[in-house]
């Protein structure tokens, strides 16, 4: 029933310099793999089969990694490390990858705004690749694609966060409707500990509905001068509905350093144990 993910990856990574000064923060390696490949297979599970991305200037490294490398191919076929391309090459040849440039950092809400152009009029989910999830069960992302079929209106993965690290999410109120399930009244970007009105934090998974689009073209910049997917939200949870959902399963922000060094060594255990 959704078939676009959407893959803001404009951003600088500018926490992880001067490693990302000529590496996409979405290509740093989990193990054996690139955060953006994990992504895009949690987008596969959820029955996603176009992954649009939105770059900007030195992201050439996403389009060349889901893309044929025929030197690379060449040399390692028949060797005993052909096997290790088979994950992406299956990626390659049978799912769709389509890009679009934001050519200025104008936040979230902006960066999907741009993808307007290879989503088109359909629901679509969304991955931040830097927020590395492992799902309970399940994916997260298909976790939310039951849940839409329920309730056919946008949804935010929320997790609980400590007061002292509100500060750094949008926090949603809302009333609970079903276990992990909150109908939002509100969302707030970043706020203080004393303004938060929860401690639901929204994390890098949505569906969104297509009238978000049409909502982001007449938001004003909010936090940080930036357009923000949360008051986006806000104005579709006013005028319709929003849901959030509390996810089963594991997150890791890989956008910061200790996030980071935890998702690798979480994974790294899971594949010696494979």
């Amino acid at each position: 029933m959704i078939k676009k993910c959407l893959f803001p990856a404009a951003g600088y990574g500018t926490r992880f310099l001067p490693a990302t000064k000529a590496i996409p923060k979405e290509m740093l390696p989990i193990v054996n793999k690139p955060l953006i490949q994990y992504g895009v297979e949690e987008a596969i599970e959820a029955g996603m089969d176009t992954m649009a991305i939105v770059t900007g200037r030195g992201k050439r490294a996403i389009e060349d990694h889901f893309d044929i490398s025929y030197e690379l191919e060449h040399q390692i076929k028949g060797t005993s490390k052909e096997y290790l391309l088979k994950d992406i090459r299956n990626l390659v040849e049978n799912y769709t990858f389509a890009y679009t440039r934001q050519k200025e950092m104008k936040g979230l809400g902006h960066a999907v705004l741009v993808g307007e152009t290879l989503i088109g009029n359909e629901p679509f989910g969304v991955v931040l690749a830097d927020d590395l999830c492992e799902g309970e069960g399940k994916g997260v992302l298909a976790q939310m694609v039951e849940l839409f079929t329920k309730y056919r209106t946008s949804i935010v993965a929320v997790m609980e966060v400590e007061k002292e690290n509100i500060s750094k999410y949008g926090v949603i109120s809302g009333k609970e409707i079903e276990e992990g399930v909150y109908m939002v009244s509100d969302m707030v970007e970043k706020p203080s500990i004393d303004e938060a009105p929860s401690n639901l934090a929204v994390i890098g998974r949505y569906i969104l509905t297509p009238d978000i689009f049409e909502i982001l073209q007449d938001i004003k910049p909010g936090a940080g001068g930036e357009i923000q997917l949360t008051d986006a939200l806000r104005v579709q949870a006013k005028n319709n509905m929003v849901i959030a959902y509390k996810f089963r399963g594991e997150r890791f922000d890989c956008g910061s350093v200790e996030g980071y060094v935890a998702a690798t060594n979480y994974f790294y255990q899971k594949f010696t144990q494979k």
